[in-house]
Order: C-alpha cells, then sequence, then structure tokens
C-alpha cells in the first residue's frame, strides 16, 4: 500500500488524503456519475486533474503537504533535505514549481521526446542537474508511473539523487516504488490520496451502470480528458 511517510501518524496520513479528496471534489475534479473513458471503458467516475490544478489556493495546499515532509539545504525540520523539485509536463510543471517555491529550491520540467518510438524524458531551455542534487520528483495522477518512470533516467544520467517520488493520486492499485528502467534500483513512491476506481467493459452484461440504465457521460467528447 502506498503511504505518504513512515515518520507520519496514520491519522495524519489519513486527514491529508480526506482534504486532498475534498479539494478534488469541490473544484470539480472528481465527479460521479456513469463515464466513457479514453481507453472504451466505463466507469462510475471521472477524474480531471486540471480542474484543481487550475485552482491556485486548491494547488498551493496540496504542495504544502509535500513541503511539509522534505525541506531544503540548511532550513529547520527533520524532513529529507531537497535540493531541486522535477516534474513532467504537463500538470508536474505546476506541480513542481509550487513546490520549489514552498521548500525554496529550484524547480524544473522534464519533456517528452520519442527516439525510435520509446517515449523519454528530457531536461531541455538551459535546465540541469548537478551531480550529488538531492531531486525530488513529482507529479499529479499515477495511473501506470510512465511520466515518472521516463524521468528516472534523465535524472540518473546527470548524476542526481532521487529522494522520493510523490503524487497527488495514486490509481495504481499500490505502487509502493518504481525501478528505474535504466539501472533497475528503486526508488520511493508515495501519494497524497489513494484512489481505487474500478472500470468495466461497456454493457449490459459487463457494466453495472450500463445495468442500471445510467445514461453515458463522455467527457473526453466535449474537449476535456477522461480520467
Amino acid at each position: 500500500m502506498t503511504t505518504l511517510k513512515p515518520t507520519l501518524e496514520t491519522s495524519a496520513r489519513a486527514a491529508i488524503a480526506a482534504r486532498t479528496e475534498a479539494l478534488f471534489r469541490s473544484s470539480g475534479a472528481l465527479r460521479d456519475g456513469h463515464f466513457l473513458l479514453k481507453s472504451g471503458r466505463h466507469s462510475g467516475a471521472y477524474l480531471e486533474k486540471f480542474a484543481v490544478l487550475s485552482d491556485p489556493a486548491a494547488t498551493s495546499e496540496l504542495c504544502s503537504f509535500w513541503a511539509g515532509q522534505f525541506r531544503a539545504p540548511g532550513a529547520v525540520g527533520n524532513g529529507a533535505e531537497i535540493d531541486l523539485v522535477a516534474g513532467p509536463t504537463t500538470g508536474g510543471v505546476i506541480l513542481a514549481f509550487e513546490t520549489g517555491r514552498q521548500l525554496g529550491t529550484r524547480a524544473i520540467f522534464a519533456e517528452e521526446v520519442h527516439t525510435g518510438g520509446h517515449p523519454r524524458r528530457e531536461f531541455r531551455r538551459g535546465f540541469h542537474i548537478e551531480p550529488g542534487e538531492r531531486v525530488l520528483l513529482v507529479d499529479d495522477i499515477l495511473t501506470t508511473g510512465g511520466s515518472l518512470l521516463a524521468m528516472i533516467p534523465a535524472v540518473e544520467a546527470a548524476g542526481g539523487e532521487i529522494v522520493e517520488c510523490v503524487v497527488l493520486v495514486d490509481r495504481s492499485g499500490g505502487m509502493s516504488s518504481l525501478a528505474s528502467p535504466q539501472s533497475g534500483r528503486r526508488y520511493g513512491l508515495s501519494a497524497l490520496w489513494i484512489l481505487d476506481l474500478p472500470t468495466y467493459e461497456p454493457g449490459l452484461e459487463t457494466c453495472p451502470l450500463c445495468s442500471d440504465g445510467v445514461e453515458v457521460d463522455a467527457p473526453g467528447s466535449k474537449g476535456t480528458a477522461a480520467g
């Protein structure tokens, strides 16, 4: 099961998870109903991360949970020291810069590039990581971990030391670490909120919402991305 940090009390983790859920719901980022996902499967809930990321106050509060777990070099506190915060485009850009602002550290982002049909991430635009810098990787929604996994080799190649990978919401089913595709080294993974959203094949026999006759909503057809 994905956790925040072993030093946090269970009650504190639960409170953070509840607050994260409340912020997603109040912003409209999580809605209940009957939805057609981009995969073609059906779900009883729909997650749109940018609904919450478009709210600066909510985003700042969410990032404060991470900032409370770590600290910049020389700062007072018991959390692990962080020199740099990095995230993947696009949602991770917002989260990296706000977390870095609160920690008083640099913040950068990695862009997706394709070489030989295999996606990977690169730090461009003059961004750099010094050898030995302690890096916190941040992202919004974890499903397969692909965005973070694609970033890890870029950090390792630069000589950065990944302290931890953190996400707002874990939809993976409970991943607790990520293995580098390059070195095989495993890095700790934590989430503010673990969300179990079962999905179903469309049809009266396979989807309980179809069976109940609930009208299907297709958010992706309205210019928004289905969760």
